[in-house]
């Protein structure tokens, strides 16, 4: 009998495993993020360092661009090491904004226009739009919130398929507060928009 149980149990596993794996990628990274706002997370762009690949800093500390890398990597898609291979093959393609003569496995993945310029990189891009209809779950969003100077100030997120009273797409980022999925796509000055999907990590 007790083969015929793991037999079973085996069959169910492996039809589990292909439902979950069949849900759309942007409703699997939808979710994802929406995860990320039952954890508790203090606001800390600390400079840290992290193992490779697969790093992270401590799972109670973050910033917006890890509401990112851990939606995806919960995909098992691993930022860090994307953007770390593909900076170091192509340094120059990459802003320049903090000085930098190499790459630097801390910090590169969790810069916003790092991630900005990897998904544009990689065809992910997609012009920005002022049309609520124009933004699906999944879609990843970032915009120029401006410092009190005027400056430039960076911030990134992920289009939920959770909606506003009013019909826009509810967003999951953290603006320093821990992850929140809140009504702010069109809040700020949007600097781009990405649509990433299975084939695109590969």
């Amino acid at each position: 009998m007790s083969i015929y149980r793991n037999t079973l149990l085996s069959v169910i596993a492996s039809c589990v495993s292909v439902q979950v794996h069949a849900e759309p990628f942007h409703q699997r990274l939808s979710q994802a993020a929406i995860e990320r706002t039952q954890h508790a997370i203090n606001y800390d762009p600390a400079y840290v360092s992290i193992p490779y690949p697969n790093g992270d800093v401590p799972s109670d500390t973050g910033v917006c661009s890890d509401v990112v890398v851990r939606s995806l990597r919960t995909l098992e898609i691993d930022l860090q090491q994307l953007i770390h291979e593909d900076m170091k093959a192509n340094f120059s393609a990459y802003p320049n904004h903090w000085g930098l003569k190499r790459t630097d496995r801390n910090i590169d993945h969790r810069r916003v226009p790092n991630i900005e310029t990897y998904l544009t990189r990689h065809n992910m891009r997609l012009p920005p739009s002022n049309r609520a209809n124009d933004y699906l779950a999944g879609d990843i969003v970032a915009w120029n919130l401006k410092g009190e100077d005027g400056g430039w100030l960076p911030h990134i997120g992920i289009v939920t398929n959770e909606k506003s009273s009013n019909g826009l797409p509810l967003i999951v980022h953290n603006i320093g507060a821990g992850p929140q999925i809140e009504n702010v796509l069109f809040a700020w000055p949007i600097s781009g928009r990405y649509r990433p999907d299975d084939a695109s990590f590969q």
